[in-house]
């Protein structure tokens, strides 16, 4: 069995729910305390053995870019200023993984993304991780992915039960449920509630092979729509081939959106020592 040392970040989106703000500092840059989330992403990918990071950016990105590089000036006055956990931290960030770069030169949503890393993939099977989701867990959601791909050769996608309201706004998937590691047998894309009795949700977390690299070029003009998602190339793909969903052990927060940004930034923010005691207070304290 091939080990999965590669991951494809998406981080081509344009960010228009948390407008102003990523007109001119792209999302995935947002800080959960001190730490933007894509580092968080590019930890947990690192966390499941991946040494080769594939960040899928655009023109507005390169801060994406800055962030994962050295800074003499930075380090050095760090180092003279006698600062040094903080020069340990800042050096560390382009030391973490061999991170590349590729450009999304249209925003074609996540399948294309995706699909402008195939040639730096090639015939392995790959993590990939969206910005969206923060799993907050001891074994990182990424980790229990693949120890799941180890056990069964298959696609497998992160998983998470929604309530019936909720359902519209996931894609949903039907399986054949035994445990917390299931068999796919239908996709749907973000469906009414009478269309399904699933309340399974695919989150933005899967460990793919590289077989999906023909099902998104299929997809593509199967749909005549540039703006497919991935999951239209998995239901192409589970017609021929097992997928897997996973319910992974989770304290997650919806990166996208304003309130769980807010709710992510408190929930880490309470895990630190040098936090917790005074923002309890602070919130305590509120006239609410």
């Amino acid at each position: 069995m091939t080990k999965i040392t590669k991951c494809i970040i998406p981080a081509a989106g344009m960010g228009t729910r948390f407008l102003p703000a990523t007109k001119a500092l792209p999302k995935e840059m947002f800080p959960i305390v001190d730490k933007p989330v894509m580092q968080y992403l590019v930890e947990e990918a690192i966390s499941a053995g991946c040494t080769d990071i594939i960040i899928v950016t655009w023109r507005s990105k390169r801060a994406i870019e800055d962030h994962f590089d050295s800074n003499f000036e930075l380090e050095e006055r760090l180092d003279k200023s006698g600062k040094f956990d903080y020069l340990k931290t800042v050096k560390g960030l382009n030391e973490m993984a061999n991170i590349v770069y590729i450009r999304q030169p249209y925003p074609k949503w996540d399948w294309d993304a995706i699909l402008r890393a195939k040639n730096l993939i090639w015939d392995e099977p790959f993590l990939v991780l969206f910005w969206d989701d923060l799993i907050d867990n001891d074994i990182s959601a990424a980790q229990q992915l693949v120890e799941a791909y180890e056990k069964n050769a298959a696609s497998v996608i992160a998983t998470i039960e929604v309530p019936e309201s909720e359902v519209s706004s996931y894609g949903i998937l039907e399986w054949k449920k035994e445990n917390a590691l299931f068999d796919v047998k239908k996709f749907f894309e973000k469906p009414k509630n009478n269309e399904t009795n699933s309340r399974n949700a695919a989150i933005g977390k899967y460990v793919l092979t590289p077989n999906i690299f023909d099902y998104l070029s299929q997809a593509e003009w199967w749909l005549g729509d540039w703006e497919i998602r991935l999951a239209d190339a998995l239901e192409l793909m589970r017609q021929s081939e097992d997928i897997y969903g996973l319910e992974v052990e989770w304290t997650r927060y919806d990166a996208g959106s304003k309130l769980w940004f807010l709710k992510a930034s408190i929930g880490y923010a309470l895990k630190r020592p040098d936090l917790k005691d005074d923002l309890i207070e602070f919130i305590q304290s509120l006239d609410i």
